[in-house]
């Protein structure tokens, strides 16, 4: 048998058309809702994709290791496996996530279609402790924007004990940091709008599973909600996603380097990424992750102002809300409602690392500092 290829190898080969002579290289943009009448009863895009879509899942899904399913937007996704869930199921998830997904819970708390249950998903015991009677275990690989990294492989093994759900979110680090379906998840979860495609230009979402029956019932939960993406959205991502593992090199060593800078910095008081050694999650992330992902949060000494300012002083590097671009973004965090609720720190500081030069990305740092100080 062929040796089976490394990642990086099948972000750029996976999903590409059968090599037949005079075939594109490239999967082409099908644009087409509907189809003329074969052997199939209502052959319709919005419920068998085209191949430029199937293109972009059979790649997700050669890199997750399950087949994959696209969706218009990461929230989509989202919504596909927490409303699918029973009236009345209980759901245990991460009392600091990404605000979309602390919302989506709320919600579905609130219009009493769910039971919550917020637990530090960092806090091994406490998660363990919540499964009992559980329906839907949550997990992020690296929580948003606080960087808490969980015990994956404990935290799963305790959820399929009792027959607990775990559907991980692993945007933050992409199947070239972690897959979570060798851990043992039944379900893992992409903003592809972020790193799998790369360019800030792209919004969707993507979900890949093992299990042949929740592939089903997801894939009946997307035609039914209408969240297929778009021809030309999956081919910007599958292009994009060519260029992931050098995007992801070069982002996680700049972060790396910035992480340690701003640690010594005399205006930041903390931060939070994993790859530093004093990180409360350097040992899991060193142990169960191949690098520390691109993403850094830092807290200053002073007031959400003077946070605020440094956003506002930053040139090079981008004041916005999104992350996993090639370009340096940046955000206070607690400046949303969500956030703050969940208990992030007014001055906390998200950083999402790009590809730009790293002294380049230091100097503009090192000004919005002085400048905002």
């Amino acid at each position: 048998m062929p040796q089976p290829l490394h990642p990086e190898s099948l972000t750029v080969c996976a999903g590409r058309p059968s090599p037949t002579p005079d075939a594109p290289l490239a999967t082409p943009i099908v644009l087409t809702a509907p189809y003329h009448h074969g052997t199939a009863d209502n052959h319709y895009a919005r419920h068998d994709v085209t191949e430029t879509v199937r293109s972009w899942e059979l790649a997700v899904g050669a890199l997750e290791g399950g087949p994959a399913l696209a969706f218009g937007s990461g929230m989509a996704a989202v919504a596909a496996v927490a409303e699918g869930r029973r009236t009345g199921a209980v759901a245990v998830v991460p009392a600091a996530a990404y605000s979309g997904t602390v919302r989506m819970f709320q919600d579905l708390e609130e219009r009493g279609r769910m039971q919550v249950r917020r637990v530090d998903i960092a806090d091994t015991d406490a998660v363990c402790a919540a499964l009992t009677g559980a329906d839907l275990l949550w997990l992020e690989t690296v929580t948003n924007p606080l960087m808490a990294v969980p015990d994956l492989p404990v935290l799963i093994s305790a959820a399929r004990a009792e027959g607990v759900a775990v559907c991980v979110d692993a945007t933050f680090s992409t199947p070239l940091v972690v897959r979570p379906l060798d851990l043992g998840a039944d379900m893992v979860i992409h903003s592809a709008t972020k790193y799998l495609s790369g360019h800030s230009d792209v919004l969707m979402g993507v979900l890949a599973t093992r299990s042949p029956e929740l592939l089903t019932e997801l894939h009946d939960r997307r035609s039914l909600s209408g969240a297929v993406p778009g021809a030309l959205e999956c081919y910007l991502a599958l292009r994009g996603l060519r260029t992931l593992a050098l995007r992801m090199e070069r982002a996680q060593s700049n972060a790396l380097t910035l992480a340690l800078r701003l640690a010594g910095h005399p205006r930041v008081a903390r931060v939070r990424f994993p790859g530093l050694p004093d990180d409360p999650g350097h040992d899991l992330a060193r142990r169960l992750h191949r690098g520390f992902g691109a993403m850094i949060a830092f807290e200053l000494s002073g007031t959400a102002d003077d946070a605020e300012a440094v956003c506002r002083s930053v040139r090079l590097i981008t004041h916005a809300t999104s992350l996993g671009g090639v370009e340096s973004l940046i955000e206070r965090r607690a400046r949303h409602a969500v956030d703050a609720a969940c208990g992030t720190p007014p001055t906390l500081l998200r950083l999402s690392v790009g590809i730009e030069h790293v002294e380049d990305l230091w100097a503009d740092l090192e000004q919005a500092l002085e400048v905002s100080g």
